[in-house]
């Protein structure tokens, strides 16, 4: 019985319980929340060494954390180091979009290592096999697609990324439409490319109810990706991406209709003024699903810097009602990011989750900023850094103030405006 099945039947599940004590709400909110859809409890039942994760409306806006090999760099101890660090600054999830080396067992070595929920893209490692067998990637069938999918579930993965709205009605309106930079999600461009070599539906899409019970079977909650999503923002909003967010709909309702759980993943290039009403639209759309998604970044010119510019989206996004952010790195479009980027990303990412908590309303979230007032008011130096979302810089720079241990930074000195109100 999956965590779907469970709150139909109006029972609260063990997860659902721990869920509740993370989030600071009652058991029967996430109940709730997980059979009307807009929360997703998220864990494979084989996956029982870390704690569930709830997702969705009314909670904590969460951020995930990508890392992972390529064929140019293939160093597992590298990814396991970027696991800790993920872990020490609090990301919530974990995904492993690795497409170099042996990538099941990567995958088993990142599963083992973290403490998070984890989450993969199946296609990536089924186009990979077909590289390994000296075939083209068009060349795989459906069927080495889905043991791919169950391997993934069997390994104890919790959420997989999954194209599904990359249909030849899709893909056509791109075709139609035309677009300056055209596909850019590596698992958009392969099932396109599949699809066109094959002269047939993407098996995803036409064989949904085949994936519907691998997911059931680990209670593995399906993030429906985005895989035609706009690389810039001239591309935002466009029929392609449109067209895919109708599809993503109604195989929502299939999803729930089979018992399992969905999230929508979200476009990645978005300018400012489209941000909220692309939000918008995914949550009519596709009837509330939580909502997934990359930055949004709302420039394309900030390479070394999208870790903020994602930042900027994020927040925008958040207080929109976008429930799951996925962070961005400064080597975002650069290269594969390094432990210090993993590190930045998420702070950035965590800044703008935390601000779109503010905007919500969620509970806990405007109490920390008025203790960080308090202890500024205070001059309370060691509870200043201890309330900030990275403790280590905070305190590294704090170490650097002559007048850390005096009334006052080295800002303003005697002119601190704080310590002169204090003053008769």
């Amino acid at each position: 019985m999956t965590q779907l099945d469970m709150a139909r039947k109006n029972k609260i599940s063990e997860e659902m319980k721990i869920c509740a004590e993370q989030e600071g709400v009652e058991p029967e909110f996430i109940r709730k929340g997980v059979e009307d859809g807009n929360i997703v409890v998220v864990r494979n039942k084989k996956h029982t060494s870390v704690l569930p994760l709830a997702i969705g409306k009314g909670l904590k806006t969460k951020v995930n954390a990508n890392i992972g090999t390529s064929k140019d760099r293939i160093d597992i101890e590298l990814e396991l180091k970027k696991v800790k660090i993920s872990v020490a600054a609090k990301a919530d999830t974990i995904m492993d979009l690795s497409t170099g080396g042996d990538i099941r067992a990567i995958r088993k070595a990142i599963i083992k290592e973290s403490s998070l929920i984890i989450g993969t893209v199946p296609i990536y490692q089924a186009a990979a096999n077909m590289l390994n067998a000296k075939k083209a990637i068009v060349e795989m069938s459906a069927d080495d697609m889905f043991e791919v999918i169950e391997e993934h579930g069997e390994d104890g993965v919790d959420f997989i990324t999954v194209h599904c709205g990359v249909t030849k009605r899709s893909v056509g309106c791109i075709r139609d439409e035309g677009r300056r930079l055209g596909i850019v999600s590596r698992g958009g461009t392969f099932l396109s490319k599949w699809m066109e070599y094959n002269e047939k539906e993407n098996p995803l899409y036409e064989q949904y109810d085949r994936l519907l019970k691998i997911a059931a079977s680990y209670d593995m909650v399906l993030s429906l990706g985005d895989g035609l999503r706009p690389g810039c923002i001239a591309d935002a909003t466009d029929s392609g991406q449109i067209q895919e967010l109708i599809l993503l709909g109604e195989l929502t309702k299939r999803a729930r209709d089979y018992g399992v759980q969905v999230m929508i993943e979200g476009p990645g290039h978005v300018p400012i003024k489209e941000i909220q009403a692309n939000i918008e639209l995914e949550k009519s759309l596709c009837h509330g699903a939580p909502f997934y998604v990359l930055g949004p970044l709302p420039t394309d010119i900030a390479p070394g810097y999208d870790h903020i510019t994602a930042a900027i989206g994020g927040a925008i996004a958040g207080s929109a009602g976008a429930d799951f952010l996925c962070y961005v790195t400064p080597s975002e479009h650069l290269r594969l990011p390094t432990i210090e980027d993993v590190k930045e990303g998420i702070i950035a990412s965590r800044i703008a989750a935390h601000i779109a908590d503010i905007a919500k309303g969620v509970p806990g979230a405007f109490e920390k900023d008025l203790l960080m007032a308090k202890y500024r008011n205070e001059f309370n130096w060691e509870e200043q850094v201890n309330m900030s979302i990275d403790p280590d810089k905070a305190g590294a720079l704090l170490e650097t103030s002559e007048s850390a241990s005096k009334e006052g930074c080295t800002m303003c000195g005697e002119f601190c405006a704080i310590k002169l109100g204090k003053k008769g």
